[in-house]
Formats: C-alpha cells, structure tokens, sequence
C-alpha cells in the first residue's frame, strides 16, 4: 500500500468512525422511536447500540493499525545446542 492509498484510507475511516460516534451520542441521548398501540407502548432503537460501539471498536483498532506505521514485532527464540 502506498502512502497515498494509506493516507485515503486512514482518512476514510476517520469518517467512518464520526459518523458511528455521532450516532451512538444520539442514540445515548434519547434518539429512540416511540410508539404505542391501545395501552401499550413500545421504545426501541433505529439500530442496535452493541453494533454501533463493534462498529467503533473495530474501526479503532484497524486505524490504530494503520497508523502505527512499520512491521509489526516478531518474537524470535533461539535455542542454544552443545553438539
């Protein structure tokens, strides 16, 4: 990957990652839609909050990824031999 395509991408999921952060304010806030039928009432939400935050953790991570830069560490053993 380029420095290009890594700077599109990086930002790409920037986006990304506002928009899910606006939307789970909003649903944190009240955004819920109410109804009710005779006397019962039913609340839910647009979409489910578990998916919203996944959504952000896993845009996290992989933005984190990205923006760590190089290779990641390898762990090496040796192991000594007396022949």
């Amino acid at each position: 990957m380029t420095q290009q395509q890594k700077k599109v991408r990086i930002e790409s999921i920037r986006e990304r990652l506002d928009l899910y952060k606006k939307r789970e304010a909003e649903m944190l806030s009240g955004g819920v839609q109410s109804y009710g039928v005779g006397s019962r009432n039913a609340t839910r939400y647009n979409t489910d909050l578990s998916t919203i935050r996944s959504a952000i953790k896993e845009l996290e991570d992989e933005l984190a990824e990205l923006e760590g830069g190089g290779a990641r560490r390898k762990a090496l053993g040796v192991i000594p031999r007396d022949w």
